[in-house]
């Protein structure tokens, strides 16, 4: 008979284990000599903070200060004023945690942890006082100084002991995108024969993934300004590059989509064509270096930046008179010309901020930041699934304070406390039911360590070193677990069910029937925030996936009624990031669906960016009927059945016929009929080559 092999820890998890109980020893034995009341509340706060990455840790913590401080705050005001009318005060209460609660989902940042930690730290100092709002303000004073101590403690030993950086988490998930890109440059520059059908839908939910890396990094690099490395210095351009990348997601997507259709109008590869093809991959071959930092001896300069793209733009705008002259061939050229000029420039811009990090991290300077990041402000925001949440918050919080005031159970306030916490914490998710679940059942089995801890060990306990020796075996593997991803949702309940019950009692005179009373409340608690989650806020993946998607065409509504002013920058990145969202959604369901959408979703983009060009082209050109063409656009992104009519075929047909036979050649005029172009093939894939409408002479 074998054994099985016990996986032993491995350093860092050891390490990280090692520094969260340090900083929790520390934070519990600085409490004891401040002389503050409920001593593990501090214990509990260092491994609520604690990160295995120093820069999380820290900004962490910042935003835990915040809401601690308003969260204790509102609590002072609404106590006293409301104790003589409960139900008054519950409505209060449970209308604070539901309003921050859905100001803190608005805001897809770590940030956000600030607004949902105000609502439910009111929950934990505000349930427990309501029989003695005279104390409130010294309970919140102390509170707020017990999880004081322990962020300021859990703050210390991680930035100082063995610090653990984001450069390797933020270099790599940087590097693995700019990598993609290129990969996909590389296949969009290939003389291979395009792709097209079943295949096409699986590269392009490939390509898609591209999106889920960026907001990933997007949402990474908001802890760089707390990190203890040079890479402090390059958050500027990091937010920058991830706007760079976004831009560049549609222009990859209608390069590659007007060379396809420029293969299949023309039969084949042009000599021209392929030229410039070849090209453009000597081009990327000869930048790679340049994407991980390693040619950093001799950068190149803006000069050098302008010939390359001068070169490049000479060879493209050959192709404007090569081939077959016949005008929806002519159109295509153009497009693909405009486009080929735009991801020069955005490719460049993307090498020279990557050139902008390595020398911040290598030199420890602030690099230049040649163009303003839009930021996090235009991330995909969902208020219909924040006010859900709310709801169920608001009513979970309800019942339990109504079931606490109707029998008169002095630990009631237990149950409303851990119905706030719950409701809040995993508000992200579709489905927040099966991680509160799995909470309800660790914290079950925690029940009987929590026992022997509050019930025989801890009251024999006669000094604080012995009551080191106590915690140390349990809360040494426990957070040597809890730095291990796979084991993360079972360590974490274990821990904070344990620490969460020595935090509720006096240690020194706790009982069996206080014990029960204490366990029962948070697994009340607990139960009624997972039933009435499941009952007004529980939700499939699928369902959030439609959502995201009437979402996007709500905004090409717009874009193509005019509105709202949307700029392509801005609509790209909020682009990519529902993108990001949806893909982890579709990978669930089928595999044909997730390509279908992959493709769709694609599409969608690039028409996105098709309307804005227009918008900003029909200024321009008042002769030509964009306004009418719009119209027709905005009732096609309006309907259900999503299928175009004839007669916008007719009318695009028509907008470019008319363009084609403008003399002047700006970059407005290019844009333009880039733009007619991107939404016949893309609405219209399967029209003939020849233009229906002829209504001009030249």
């Amino acid at each position: 008979m074998t054994l099985p092999a016990f996986k032993l820890f491995s350093r860092a998890e050891m390490i990280y284990s090692l520094k969260s109980f340090t900083a929790a020893m520390m934070a519990l034995y600085l409490s004891s000599r401040a002389g503050l009341p409920n001593t593990f509340w501090s214990l509990m706060t260092v491994y609520v903070v604690s990160q295995p990455l120093a820069g999380m840790v820290r900004s962490k913590a910042v935003y835990r200060l915040c809401g601690t401080f308003i969260g204790s705050t509102a609590t002072v005001f609404m106590i006293p004023a409301l104790s003589n009318a409960p139900v008054l005060l519950v409505l209060a209460m449970a209308l604070w945690v539901s309003a921050c609660l859905f100001i803190s989902l608005l805001d897809r940042t770590p940030r956000s942890y600030a607004f949902m930690l105000a609502g439910y730290t009111a929950a934990l100092i505000g349930f427990p006082s309501v029989q003695t709002p005279d104390l409130i303000f010294n309970t919140a004073i102390t509170r707020v100084e017990e999880i004081c101590l322990g962020i300021l403690c859990a703050t210390l030993v991680h930035s100082v002991v063995l610090p653990a950086g984001l450069t390797g988490s933020v270099m790599g998930l940087l590097d693995k995108t700019l990598t993609d890109t290129r990969r996909w440059l590389q296949d969009i520059f290939s003389p291979e024969v395009p792709v097209a059908g079943e295949d096409d839908g699986a590269l392009s939910a490939s390509r898609l993934r591209l999106s889920v890396d960026i907001t990933q990094l997007r949402l990474l690099s908001t802890h760089i300004p707390f990190d203890t490395g040079n890479l402090t210095w390059t958050a500027g351009a990091m937010r920058t590059m991830q706007d760079r990348v976004a831009e560049l997601i549609p222009t990859l997507s209608g390069v590659e989509d007007r060379l396809q259709a420029l293969y299949k109008a023309e039969g084949g590869w042009s000599p021209d064509v392929l030229a410039v093809q070849q090209q453009i991959s000597a081009w990327l071959a000869a930048n790679e270096p340049l994407l991980t930092g390693q040619d950093m001896d001799i950068p190149l300069t803006r000069a050098e930046y302008n010939d390359q793209r001068l070169a490049l733009r000479e060879s493209a705008s050959r192709l404007e008179t090569g081939g077959n002259q016949g005008a929806w061939s002519r159109a295509l050229r153009i497009s693909l010309v405009n486009y080929l000029e735009e991801l020069v420039i955005k490719w460049q811009e993307c090498l020279a901020l990557r050139q902008d990090i390595t020398t911040g991290m290598r030199v420890g300077v602030m690099p230049r930041r040649r163009l303003a990041a839009v930021g996090n402000r235009v991330l995909h925001r969902d208020l219909g699934m924040a006010l859900l949440s709310s709801l169920a918050a608001f009513i979970a919080i309800s019942l339990c304070c109504l079931f606490w005031i109707q029998v008169g159970w002095a630990d009631g306030a237990t149950a409303a406390m851990m119905a706030a916490v719950f409701c809040s914490f995993f508000a992200v998710m579709d489905d927040p039911v099966p991680a509160i679940n799995n909470f309800l059942k660790y914290t079950f089995w925690s029940a009987p360590i929590s026992a022997i801890y509050i019930l025989v060990l801890l009251p024999a306990v006669q000094d604080f070193g012995m009551l080191v020796l106590v915690c140390a075996p349990l809360f040494l593997v426990l957070g040597c677990y809890s730095a291990r991803p796979a084991l993360l949702m079972v360590a974490l309940p274990l821990l904070f069910g344990v620490a969460g019950t020595m935090s509720l009692h006096d240690t020194a005179h706790a009982d069996v029937t206080s014990f029960i009373n204490s366990t029962t409340a948070q697994l009340l608690g607990t139960f009624m925030a997972a039933r009435v989650t499941r009952l007004f806020r529980s939700v499939g993946a699928d369902w959030s996936a439609r959502r995201i998607r009437r979402a996007i065409r709500r905004d090409l509504v717009d874009m193509a009624r005019g509105a709202k002013a949307h700029q392509l920058q801005i609509f790209a990145v909020r682009m990519v990031d529902r993108i990001g969202l949806l893909v982890t959604r579709i990978a669930q369901g089928e595999t044909h669906r997730h390509h279908s959408v992959a493709r769709e979703t694609l599409r969608d983009l690039r028409l996105g960016a098709n309307i804005i060009a227009l918008q900003q082209a029909r200024r321009h050109f008042p002769a030509v009927d964009f306004g009418a063409l719009l119209a027709q656009l905005a009732l096609l992104f309006r309907s259900a059945q999503n299928l175009p009519a004839e007669s916008l075929h007719h009318a695009v047909d028509r907008a470019l016929d008319a363009m084609l036979a403008i003399p002047e050649k700006t970059p407005q005029w290019r844009g333009a009929i880039s733009a007619l172009v991107g939404l016949r093939h893309n609405l219209f894939p399967d029209s003939p080559a020849a233009l229906t409408v002829k209504e001009h002479t030249p």
